[in-house]
């Protein structure tokens, strides 16, 4: 062999090489994406400290930022102070109860003095030093004090119902009251902002000292550990695969590089839907296809939006 067939062999060896390494059989092929989360604030008002930068990492259920909460706490005091107010229109039946009994105790001392006066007149009868009107008379003024009596403790009995029902109509207006006050701190507890995940921030919405409003995006989140790469396959692949089957995910590294990734298929769809157009799968002219995602776990070098490529075997 010359020289020159020799360079041209050579030649041809590293061209078949880079072809062969430029170049994967892949079964799927897809886009890296993960379960992103808006966050929004629950209350309306001035955002008063909000330190989060696109990038940083979050833990959850820390307090992200804070919400103008006065307003709230206001309104709070205005209804305490009408709940207060309640139980000050209230009536005290015990002074006129103690008025009534007073003369309870009178009428009795009364009702004591008749029955005595009652056995003396039966004493001088009996000696025939009295008559018989004077003790049917005695007899009258008895039963009239005690019917004065009976009449007096009945309109202690109706006092206390009266005064009783009164205040019972004032205070269950206290009842409405105590569910909006319980309802203001519930509401003034969501002035902070607390975050859903541990993850990364991917979005900022709104700054420190702007005015926002119940249900507008603050910032969006997402758990960048591990991402889902959503692919399609026809039906004739369907049964090559199935939940918790570990598969190999590829992704470009360099012009002529694999990296290679380990990936669990964590959803097969149980129904068809027509090929998306930015969607390619190994068979170009299926028409129906399957969405599968496979969750892969993160490096670092994994991004939202990459493109992957998967080997069932």
């Amino acid at each position: 062999m010359n020289y020159r067939n020799f360079v041209l062999s050579i030649a041809g060896i590293v061209l078949i090489s880079a072809c062969s390494s430029s170049q994967l059989k892949h079964d799927a092929a897809g886009i890296f994406e993960a379960d992103e989360i808006i966050v929004s604030s629950e209350l309306s008002g001035k955002i008063l400290a909000f330190k989060v930068n696109e990038g940083d990492l979050l833990k959850k259920d820390s307090v992200v930022a804070m919400i103008d909460a006065l307003p709230v706490n206001l309104q709070q005091q205005q209804l305490e102070a009408s709940v207060k107010a309640l139980s000050e229109k209230t009536q005290n039946v015990a002074p006129q109860i103690k008025l009534l009994k007073d003369q309870i105790s009178v009428q009795e001392t009364l009702l004591a003095n008749l029955q005595h006066e009652r056995s003396r007149i039966e004493s001088l009868l009996k000696a025939d030093a009295a008559t018989a009107k004077q003790l049917d008379d005695i007899n009258f003024q008895i039963e009239s004090a005690k019917k004065q009596i009976a009449v007096t403790e009945q309109q202690i009995a109706v006092q206390v119902n009266n005064v009783q029902t009164q205040n019972r109509a004032i205070l269950s207006e206290a009842n409405p009251l105590q569910k909006q006050i319980a309802q203001l701190k519930d509401k003034e507890q969501r002035a902070n902002i607390i975050n859903p995940v541990n993850g990364t921030v991917l979005t900022k919405y709104a700054m420190e000292g702007e005015i926002t409003s119940a249900g507008k995006a603050m910032y969006k989140v997402a758990d960048l550990s591990s991402l889902i790469l959503r692919t399609y396959i026809s039906g004739t692949q369907l049964p090559a695969i199935k939940l918790g089957q570990t598969v190999k995910v590829f992704i470009d590294e360099g012009d002529k590089n694999f990296k290679e990734y380990t990936g669990i298929i964590t959803m097969v769809s149980d129904k068809a839907e027509f090929t998306p157009k930015t969607i390619q799968t190994k068979d170009e002219r299926a028409n129906l296809v399957y969405a599968v995602k496979v969750l892969v776990k993160n490096d670092g070098y994994l991004k939202i939006g990459m493109y992957g490529e998967i080997q069932f075997k």
